[in-house]
């Protein structure tokens, strides 16, 4: 009998966290009110540059963020004009547990976790609750001139985003911190993992024009604004980046 009981209420478990991984993916897409995106930042190095950068931060500084996504939502059918809004919380002083470059699955998998507790423990910040947690994590280029790569969650909703603690570069931390979001709406990658390159058509921007090469913009999951068929270049701000159809789609802004 205590067998039995064991194996319902694992059972149980299971079922709670399935049903609550189905209702994040369908509430955080249905698009009927804006999505609540709350960012932490998060001092990487203790570099006295990386302090001073997280010290000046404005709160104004989400506005390209959602001027990007209202304008990408114009050219779809969605009711809202703004569908995304994003907060900032104080500075958290805790990192996030980190992940190997050199990982395996079995790692990954713990890493995911211990990140899917530690982003499920970190406080909401201020206002209403947010629907989605993004980390990010600055850096001086001058301690860490190479960047671990950043991830999204869908299950979880939350993604860790490492950036650079320079000015010069805040247009490519917010083409980074608008792919990892899309990351935890479901949507996939549209470039070669073996070389970086956008993948032709889904990861291009106008994969329509003719000549087909350079590219002027980048497709926002492609990462990437081709130039030729084995180079491309990393965008200087989101005024650079479109929201493809496949995108679209998966995020649901574009009904399948």
């Amino acid at each position: 009998m205590w067998r039995n009981l064991r194996i319902l209420v694992l059972l149980l478990i299971l079922l709670a966290v399935a049903l609550n991984q189905y209702f994040d993916r369908v509430y955080s897409t249905d698009w009927k009110t804006p999505l609540r995106v709350t960012l932490y930042p998060i001092d990487g190095d203790g570099s006295p540059v990386t302090t001073q950068f997280i010290g000046k931060l404005r709160p104004d500084r989400f506005e390209p963020l959602e001027a990007f996504f209202e304008r990408e939502a114009s050219f779809r059918t969605l009711p809202l004009q703004r569908p995304i809004e994003f907060e900032s919380a104080p500075q958290l002083r805790d990192r996030p547990p980190a992940l190997a470059r050199d990982a395996n699955v079995f790692s990954i998998m713990w890493w995911s976790l211990r990140m899917r507790y530690w982003a499920w423990r970190t406080p909401d910040g201020p206002g209403v609750a947010p629907d989605i947690k993004l980390f990010v994590v600055y850096h001086d280029p001058a301690v860490t001139p190479t960047l671990a790569h950043s991830v999204g969650m869908q299950k979880g909703l939350y993604g860790v985003v490492n950036a650079f603690a320079d000015r010069s570069m805040i247009g490519s931390n917010d083409v980074i911190t608008a792919h990892e979001l899309l990351h935890t709406l479901g949507a996939s990658d549209k470039y070669d993992p073996r070389n970086s390159q956008p993948l032709n058509p889904i990861g291009y921007a106008e994969p329509t024009k003719q000549p087909l090469l350079p590219q002027t913009h980048a497709e926002l999951m492609g990462g990437r604004i081709p130039l030729t068929s084995s180079t491309s270049e990393i965008p200087e701000s989101l005024d650079q980046v479109v929201i493809g159809p496949l995108t679209a789609t998966e995020i649901r802004w574009i009904e399948q």
